[in-house]
């Protein structure tokens, strides 16, 4: 038995063969005069023979005489063996040579996550990592039996791995053959039954044989099929949909928009300045925007999307309206989504008139003639700018419904009803307050000239014959008069002024203007 020396604990080493152009790292385990026990990374690549070198100790040669994974126990040689063991060394054959590479190489690739095969020019394997094997399910008889690559395909045929119908396995087989044998680098996307992805790639081998590489691509493919479905989903929206990079070029621009500004597919791949869409024979301006204000408006509208979120009302040449949303993206980027709101803004003008305009005449209905007059009250109120009403009433309407009927009494109303449009001024609001009684609003109208207007609408009704049902008759009107003043509480004592002097022009024998006069003071009356 040999002595043992006393151990030191990760006593560093060094292996060197290959006439000294290799070396492994080492640590010494257990160390006696004849023998040794070395630990390291892997044991595959320690050849038969080689030198220990040890701190502060002579260059050792050794053999070795049993090895595991990562151990290896060795034997000193006898002085005066070195020189026996390097032309032991020198003789070993070229087969030797390339198991030592091929199990290093072996060790290396069993800790890649990519899936690797190497094939001779036979197309059969030669070593099958770790990472293929465990990914196809490969049992190591099968994979340490060298199997052809028709093998190792069926193999994945047979546990159902392929994600194709059953009736296209072989064909699929066959056609990865072909890819094989023609040493084809075009990476492949297979996918599988249990829903990963693998990215397979052929390079050809010096030697006339494959390396065969399976990458997992799961995420990154999952990634890019939603991207391509959301892509799908936004070209096919009825919306407007641009997607501008922090440059402000045009990233994406779907269908719609591509219509919109009338740009063919490549152009759109080119991605366009957004400066230049915008400028595009004014395809989208501000709302009613003048005409001398158009070439200033695509600059504006570009400066407003470099700033940020906002939203922007739009109309196009032919009339219609556009919603534009600018929201500011993570990459400082904009999206843009373009909604045609045109049928929305004519429903809303059309409700707008429905709540404010009488149905029969057209004229203002009562509620919005009395918020129009509340407006003006408001400013007389502020300023002291004179304003005026009249309140008509058609003389005898009873008489004209009872003879004529109500059709009849209709178009008395709607006549009525044209005669003050037409004998208003511009800035007059005529409005129906319901049944035969009319009112009109006349801002900053002193009653003087309140009194012309009065006159004006009293002879044109006058002057109105009306005709239905082969009959023809006319009509006339009373007029009241009132001008707002200091002492009034608000519209409803302008309005009952008005009133009251429409009450006196009927009682002083209809068809005439009357202007309110206040009542003398107490003091005056008494005198």
């Amino acid at each position: 038995m040999s002595r043992l020396i006393s151990e030191r604990t990760f006593l560093a080493g060094k292996i060197f063969f290959n006439f000294g152009q290799s070396s492994i790292d080492c640590v010494v385990r257990r160390l006696t005069e004849e023998a040794a026990t070395l630990e390291m990374e892997s044991g595959l690549g320690v050849p038969e023979r080689f030198q220990l070198r040890l701190a502060g100790r002579e260059i050792l040669t050794c053999r070795v005489v049993w090895r595991s994974d990562r151990q290896a126990g060795v034997a000193f040689e006898q002085p005066g063996s070195l020189e026996r063991a390097a032309g032991e060394e020198r003789d070993r054959s070229s087969e030797a040579l390339m198991r030592g590479q091929m199990l290093a190489l072996r060790a290396a690739l069993d800790h890649v996550p990519t899936g690797i095969v190497l094939l001779d020019s036979g197309l059969r394997a030669r070593l099958i990592n770790r990472s293929f094997r465990r990914m196809w399910r490969l049992p190591d008889e099968v994979a340490d039996s060298h199997p052809s690559i028709l093998t190792l395909l069926h193999h994945g045929r047979d546990i159902g791995a392929y994600e194709v119908p059953d009736s296209d396995l072989e064909a699929l087989v066959a056609e990865r053959v072909r890819v094989i044998e023609a040493g084809d680098p075009t990476p492949i996307d297979l996918r599988r039954t249990n829903g990963d992805v693998v990215r397979v790639q052929v390079t050809p081998l010096p030697d006339g044989g494959r390396m065969l590489t399976y990458t997992p691509v799961t995420d990154i493919v999952r990634a890019s099929d939603e991207l391509k479905l959301l892509r799908d989903a936004l070209e096919n929206v009825q919306d407007g949909v641009l997607l501008l990079d922090s440059d402000l070029h045009a990233s994406f621009m779907n269908r719609r928009m591509r219509r919109f500004w009338e740009v063919g597919e490549d152009e759109a791949a080119s991605r366009p300045a957004y400066s230049s869409l915008v400028r595009r024979l004014h395809r989208a301006s501000a709302p009613n925007l003048p005409t001398d204000e158009l070439a200033k408006f695509p600059a504006r509208r570009v400066a407003e999307v470099r700033a940020g979120d906002h939203v922007r009302d739009l109309q196009t040449p032919d009339g219609r309206r556009i919603r534009a949303h600018c929201t500011t993206m993570s990459n400082g980027g904009r999206m843009l989504t373009y909604v045609d709101i045109t049928d929305l803004t004519q429903k809303a003008a059309l409700l707008e008139t429905l709540a404010t305009t009488d149905p029969l005449t057209g004229l203002y209905n009562r509620r919005h003639f009395l918020d129009s007059l509340e407006a003006e009250w408001s400013r007389f109120q502020r300023y002291y700018r004179s304003v005026s009403v009249l309140m008509l009433d058609i003389d005898h309407f009873k008489t004209v419904n009872d003879r004529y009927g109500h059709a009849m009494g209709d178009a008395a109303i709607k006549a009525v009803a044209a005669a003050c449009l037409d004998g208003k001024r511009k800035s007059d609001i005529v409005g129906r307050l319901g049944g035969e009684e009319f009112a009109v609003l006349l801002p900053e109208t002193s009653l003087s000239r309140a009194r012309i207007v009065a006159e004006r609408i009293r002879k044109r009704v006058l002057g109105a014959q009306i005709s239905a049902a082969e009959i023809q008759f006319g009509v006339t009107v009373s007029i009241g008069i009132a001008e707002a003043t200091i002492s009034m509480s608000g519209i409803d004592a302008l309005m009952g002024a008005a009133d009251h002097a429409l009450y006196q022009a009927k009682a002083d024998g209809r068809n005439r203007c009357i202007a309110f006069a206040p009542p003398p003071s107490a003091t005056k009356a008494a005198e």
